[in-house]
């Protein structure tokens, strides 16, 4: 049995990215700790060896390939050790792969920027002692919620974001879409095909399990 070792941190959004992915193609993993708390991820050891940029999660696979970026990360440990999973399309078949990554993009540069921001500035910025812009937070929130009518859009013709399969450009929602479903939770449950669609990927026994194996935000 395959077990690699992530790097992160039990309160990252990211690092439960990764894990997910890891139960829902069936590797095992440990996770090491990082104290973000204490800012173990900016020393001088983490950067130079882990982590250029300071962030979490980072791969360190059984043959000691390195990675970070948690969508690299998914990507990489599916195209290894997940090919028949169905969550990451053969890069053969240009159309469904083309599809996904143009879905994988929306999560990327549409809802995870809006997202990560609402949900610093409205829960976690006074949570961890740092000053909030509640005023940014709502505008965050408002235009994340007018975003969602391009999901309605798209879901109102296909059961997921890139066709009829669960990808991982729906899983990338997860993290993120549990946080901002906390503070306001009409930005999933407002539009019909929206609510279907995050009903049913929120609901899959392995997001419940990381998100219940590690301690929310």
């Amino acid at each position: 049995m395959v077990t690699i070792k992530i790097h992160g941190s039990t309160v990252s959004t990211c690092t439960k990215r990764v894990v997910t992915v890891c139960k829902e193609i069936g590797i095992d993993y440990e996770l090491i700790p990082v104290n973000l708390a204490v800012g173990e991820h900016k020393s001088e050891v983490f950067l130079e060896q882990k982590q250029p940029f300071g962030a979490v999660p980072v791969l360190v696979d059984e043959d000691g390939t390195q990675l970070y970026e948690s969508r690299a990360i998914c990507r990489y440990l599916t195209a290894k050790y997940g090919k028949t999973s169905g969550l990451l399309p053969d890069t053969g078949n240009v159309k469904a792969y083309g599809l996904f990554e143009q879905a994988a993009s929306i999560e990327y540069s549409t809802f995870d920027p809006l997202a990560s921001g609402l949900v610093w500035e409205l829960a976690l910025a006074t949570k961890f002692g740092f000053p909030s812009d509640e005023k940014l937070g709502q505008k965050q929130l408002d235009t994340l919620k007018e975003k969602m009518d391009g999901y309605e859009r798209i879901l109102s013709k296909e059961q997921y974001l890139a066709g009829n399969s669960f990808t991982l450009a729906d899983l990338f929602h997860l993290p993120q879409g549990a946080e901002v479903n906390k503070i306001d939770a009409s930005v999933m449950d407002s539009k019909p095909n929206v609510k279907r669609w995050w009903d049913e990927i929120s609901s899959r026994p392995t997001w419940k399990a990381t998100d219940s194996e590690l301690s929310s935000v």
